[in-house]
């Protein structure tokens, strides 16, 4: 696909693909990666992404723990954490989409769909957080 100036445009199945190698992992593509995995590896891409975009707007926050695996492994945020440690993962095909989402957000390649969230849930849950919804992706509901 060409957009109207002739530049390739870069799908995000194409860009996670691209990216999805298990080398060169720092500890925040890790804890990104790993958060990704567990928190919505059976969701669309676009939600993936968006989960990986609320990590990092936590970050950027000055609200939440100022690094990435800060903001994983802060208490009661993500149920996956035990003891502030994370889990280990299975070097399998969603491992590698979820390392490629990591990737993709952190070096901004692509836009979510929540783009300025801070706070998703499951679909199944309904907390009352008062908070505006600025977007729903697959089983996910995201929040700003």
């Amino acid at each position: 696909m060409t957009t109207a100036d002739s530049q390739p445009r870069t799908t995000l199945a194409e860009l996670v693909a691209m990216h999805g190698g298990e080398t060169g992992l720092n500890a925040d593509m890790n804890c990104l990666a790993t958060a990704v995995y567990f928190e919505s590896k059976g969701e669309p891409l676009l939600g993936q992404l968006a989960v990986a975009r609320v990590i990092l707007n936590r970050a950027s926050s000055g609200r939440f723990a100022p690094t990435v695996c800060g903001v994983v492994k802060q208490p009661s945020q993500f149920s996956f954490v035990r003891g502030g440690g994370l889990p280990a993962v299975a070097s399998n095909a969603q491992w590698k989409r979820a390392v490629g989402i990591a990737r993709v957000a952190l070096d901004k390649l692509a836009k979510g769909p929540a783009a300025d969230a801070l706070y998703f849930h499951a679909r199944r849950v309904a907390p009352n957080w008062g908070k505006r919804q600025v977007a729903a992706v697959g089983n996910h509901i995201f929040y700003r």
